[in-house]
């Protein structure tokens, strides 16, 4: 399959778009299951814990769904134009992730995406071949969708759970692999209700936007998305505050009435507030044209995303600092930017040796063949 120039805008997004998820899974890394259930109580961590929510939480993981679904349909564009099937090719590199996915579930993250995402691109691929239009209202569909599987989550939120015994993720390497296993049913069950519906939607849009080539200077499709932004902001702020004020404790909780209506608020909100952050990213990309140095870990996004866990890993686990269920939202808040530079850092640091990242390696030798070709 010819390879085709790196996109800048699309390693900007992903950059951005893996700063973000890092900031959001960093506390399901390092507080214990009643840390993050229970609204803190400190006010430097109730304000941390607002602005994860609000700015972060459900909308950095849709710009990579974008970019999963612009990137299967790019790819399909090319193997076409050297007469190969993308079909096959395609089978086995969801099958590469799904294989990727179950190892970092029960190695280093119970709320692994990885899995999701090989099921849900298999979902979509029946409708690859729709009209933009028609994949654009397919993503559409999918807002009622996650509506409806946030108001579950928030009934089962609600419901007595049972408090783990143990050290868990805060004992040693080998308890936290059995406390992984243990939690991935549920965790990813979980993982499939809030990420899936919406995830599902991006990759129909992204799909539609290799169509249109949606990143072509003087695109009209972008010019129109650009100029919803006051919209989309003036609509999808509210509702994203809705959703921080009720996750963070500012409003009543206390018959899950808040909470509800409150994931429910993001599921509509957090696509409005993504869509204008891709364009001010696009834009920002534009630009300033980033120097390739700081685009390294969005151009090994899979490698960094795993990264990202064993390096919170090393922070919380016993076998590493021992710092599980010992620090605050606001200190996690710190140690998530931290820990997405270090990323970076360790993502330019490779490139100057190799051109792909080792997990990217993996994939591309399961997707080609051993050649990877």
């Amino acid at each position: 399959m010819t390879q085709t120039p790196r996109n800048i805008e699309v390693d900007t997004i992903r950059t951005v778009a893996l700063i973000g998820i890092c900031i959001v899974n960093i506390p399901f890394l390092g507080l214990t299951v009643t840390q993050q259930l229970v609204p803190p109580m400190l006010l430097a961590d109730q304000a941390a814990v607002f602005a994860v929510e609000a700015l972060f939480q459900g909308k950095f993981f849709l710009l990579f769904s974008f970019i999963f679904g612009w990137g299967m349909d790019t790819q399909d564009q090319a193997a076409a134009r050297s007469n190969v099937s993308f079909g096959l090719r395609y089978a086995r590199r969801l099958s590469g992730l799904a294989l990727l996915g179950a190892l970092h579930a029960a190695l280093v993250f119970t709320g692994d995406i990885l899995v999701l995402y090989a099921v849900l691109g298999a979902l979509i691929w029946p409708k690859r071949s729709k009209s933009p239009q028609a994949l654009a209202v397919f993503a559409a569909k999918m807002v009622p969708v996650a509506v409806l599987a946030m108001g579950i989550i928030a009934v089962v939120l609600t419901a007595p759970m049972p408090i783990p015994s143990g050290p868990g993720l805060g004992g040693s390497f080998a308890e936290g692999v059995t406390t992984r296993i243990m939690d991935w049913p549920t965790t990813f069950l979980f993982v499939a209700l809030f990420n899936g519906p919406l995830a599902l939607g991006a990759f129909a849009m992204g799909i539609a936007a290799a169509k249109v080539d949606f990143f072509a200077a003087g695109s009209p499709q972008f010019g129109r998305l650009s100029r919803a932004v006051p919209v989309l902001l003036t609509v999808g702020v509210p509702l994203n505050l809705v959703y921080a004020a009720a996750m963070s404790g500012l409003l009543p909780a206390s018959t899950g009435i808040a909470q509800a209506l409150g994931m429910m608020a993001l599921a509509m909100g957090a696509p409005m507030l993504a869509a204008a952050y891709l364009v001010g990213i696009i834009r920002f990309a534009r630009k300033t044209v980033p120097a390739p140095g700081l685009l390294a870990s969005g151009r090994k996004s899979l490698s960094g995303y795993v990264v990202q866990g064993i390096i919170a890993g090393a922070v919380f686990g016993g076998y590493g600092l021992g710092l599980y269920g010992q620090l605050g939202q606001a200190k996690l808040l710190i140690l998530s930017i931290a820990i997405a530079a270090g990323v970076m850092l360790l993502a330019f640091a490779w490139t100057r040796m190799f051109q792909r990242g080792p997990l990217e390696v993996v994939l591309r030798r399961i997707t080609h063949g051993t050649g990877g070709q």
